[in-house]
């Protein structure tokens, strides 16, 4: 009953995450104009300055909020971090200038403690062979978000630019409140570990969790995948009104689209596939879609072969729950946290440096004064998972196949 109720709960609180940033994504572009930032080359490397803002943010917390987890509890650190989620929307949607937007990312960078607690929160109540499995149940979450927060987001930017930010701010707001008479504690004070001044230098985590035996090789291949696959919620919105004008609902909707193929995949096809297939096969299976998808979309000019290339997308959202499972299974129960907050601020170092290096490759792709290439982001992305490629190979021995 415990662990059901946990479950449940943690998978809400990601969904609705995944709906308060999928929410945003469709109204990007309007939003860049609202605040003297708008065109396709300027609006997506202003964008692209407040995914890093949020990014760096999360970077610097990840792994204090980590281990002040494995410290005192998954818990209060969970409810602390969606009542800052609803602060930080509410700052969002009364934004008038681009300083204020940029204010409001680095507080729901601070913030970011919602997926790595919720993250460490399975793996404390999962068996070494049900993580993969139980880490796929997040990424179905997300992917449920992702079809209800892009399409929100779309319909209610025809209401008000700033509904989007209302809705999600209520949405934070209680679920923060459910999570205070239904979450239950998933760590002991037996399994806790004291926080010393090591967990207070996001580099020093970092550094120390690359020295673990087993880990350095998935945390690498996370680090690499996190950039190449940031080019998606960093250009999407850009690139499809440069491709084919779609507006803020035709943006959303492509976008709940894709959420609906990542919750078919990660809640539905990823358990079976690593029964029949193992980890490692199906890693290998998503990373050769990864780079089809990349490759496919960087000379896309149909709406045909864009939901072709949307397919293989969300095959390759197998790999970020199967690398972090393997790097999971290498630690103890009272570094999970720990692992977690490091994992997210690897992903956060790539959400930091990705969005500012996409978008400058797509400023110089739809520059009239060059060659127009707006894909050659996803070619670039498409060459970085391709450097990979040696590393995955070396995990060979860390799944269950």
């Amino acid at each position: 009953m415990f662990r059901n109720r946990a479950i449940v709960f943690i998978l809400l609180t990601l969904m609705i995450d995944a709906i308060g940033i999928g929410i945003v994504f469709p109204i990007m572009p309007e939003l860049m104009d609202r605040v003297g930032a708008g065109g396709s080359g300027q609006g997506a490397f202003w964008g692209g300055i407040l995914m890093a803002a949020y990014a760096g943010a999360l970077f610097l917390c990840g792994p204090i909020v980590g281990g002040i987890s494995d410290a005192i509890g998954r818990r209060p650190i969970l409810i602390a971090a969606l009542v800052m989620l609803a602060v930080d929307y509410v700052i969002m949607a009364l934004a008038g200038s681009f300083w204020l937007l940029l204010v409001g990312r680095t507080l729901a960078g601070l913030a970011g403690a919602t997926y790595i607690t919720a993250t460490a929160y399975i793996a404390d109540i999962s068996a070494p062979e049900e993580k993969a499995a139980n880490f796929g149940l997040i990424g179905a979450a997300f992917g449920i978000g992702f079809v209800l927060g892009p399409a929100l987001g779309g319909l209610a930017a025809q209401i008000s630019l700033t509904a989007p930010f209302w809705i999600a701010a209520a949405l934070s707001a209680l679920n923060a409140l459910l999570g205070v008479f239904v979450l239950p504690e998933s760590l002991p004070p037996e399994r806790r570990r004291r926080f010393g001044r090591g967990d207070l230098n996001p580099f020093a985590a970092i550094f120390k969790a690359f020295r673990m035996p087993g880990l350095a090789v998935p945390l690498l291949c996370i680090f690499i995948f996190e950039f190449a696959n940031m080019v998606y919620p960093t250009l999407w919105a850009f690139w499809t009104r440069e491709i084919f004008g779609w507006s803020t609902l035709y943006i959303g909707l492509s976008l709940a689209g894709y959420g609906v193929l990542l919750a078919m995949v990660q809640g539905g096809l990823l358990p079976v596939l690593i029964r029949l297939m193992g980890d490692f096969r199906t890693l290998s299976l998503g990373m050769g879609a990864a780079l089809l998808g990349m490759v496919g979309f960087g000379f896309t000019e149909t709406v045909t072969a864009l939901v072709i290339f949307l397919l293989l997308a969300a095959l390759s959202d197998l790999v970020p729950a199967l690398l972090t499972a393997m790097a999971s299974n290498q630690v103890e129960e009272d570094r999970q946290g720990v692992v977690q907050g490091v994992i997210a601020s690897l992903s956060s170092v790539a959400a930091v440096v990705a969005p500012l290096v996409m978008t400058g490759l797509f400023r110089v792709g739809v520059d009239e004064n060059g060659p127009y290439l707006p894909g050659g982001p996803f070619l670039f992305s498409a060459v970085l998972v391709v450097a990979m490629l040696p590393l995955v190979w070396r995990l060979r021995g860390h799944g269950t196949s």
